[in-house]
C-alpha cells in the first residue's frame, strides 16, 4: 500500500521571462537551421557546417527547452519526514526524517542575493535550496547544522505538516 503524503506540491519553472528567453534561444536556433540546411543561405559569418547547424537546432531548438519542461521539484510531508526529488537530477526521493529536523519557518527571502538565483543551489553560511521559483518557502535546520531551503507556494501549509508528523510544535 503506498503511504498518501500530508502534504504535496509539484513545481516547475513557469516563469514568463524565462520561457520568453527559451524560446528566443530555439527559435534563432531553428531559423538558422532552415535557413542555412533547406534554403543553402549561410547562417552568420563563420557559418557552422550543415550538420553542425542542425546538431545546434536539435539541441538549443528541442532538447533544451524540453529539460525545462520536465524539470521540477516536488516535495512532500510522509510520517517519516520531508521527502523530495528534483527530477531529473535525482530520479528517487530523498528523506529528511522528521527527528532530525531542529527547527522549520515559513519564510520569505531573496533568491537572487541569497543564493544567486532558482535551482538546485547552494548559499551564504551553508544553505542548500531546492527552488524553481518565486520568493516564498521554508527554512529547515537539521540536527547536524545542515540549513536546506525548500520553494513553496504554501509554506504555511509546510510547516504544519511537518509539524502534525513530528506531533510537536518546533
Amino acid at each position: 500500500m503506498t503511504e498518501v503524503p500530508l502534504f504535496r506540491e509539484r513545481q516547475h519553472f513557469t516563469q514568463p521571462w524565462l520561457w520568453a528567453v527559451l524560446l528566443l534561444i530555439a527559435g534563432v536556433a531553428w531559423w538558422g537551421a532552415v535557413q542555412q540546411v533547406y534554403f543553402g543561405v549561410p547562417f552568420g559569418n563563420r557559418p557552422a557546417p550543415d550538420w553542425g547547424m542542425a546538431g545546434i537546432a536539435l539541441l538549443f531548438g528541442t532538447l533544451f527547452p524540453f529539460f525545462f519542461v520536465v524539470l521540477h521539484l516536488t516535495v512532500e510531508v510522509r510520517a517519516g519526514g520531508i521527502a523530495y526529488r528534483y527530477f531529473p537530477f535525482h530520479l528517487g526521493f530523498r528523506v529528511i526524517p522528521a527527528e532530525e529536523i531542529v527547527r522549520l519557518e515559513a519564510c520569505t527571502y531573496s533568491p537572487l542575493k541569497e543564493f544567486g538565483g532558482w535551482g538546485i543551489r547552494w548559499g551564504a553560511g551553508g544553505w542548500r535550496a531546492y527552488t524553481t521559483g518565486g520568493d516564498r518557502g521554508v527554512r529547515v535546520y537539521l540536527q547536524d547544522g545542515r540549513k536546506i531551503l525548500f520553494g513553496s507556494r504554501d509554506p504555511e501549509g509546510f510547516v504544519a505538516a511537518v509539524r502534525a508528523v513530528q506531533g510537536r510544535r518546533t
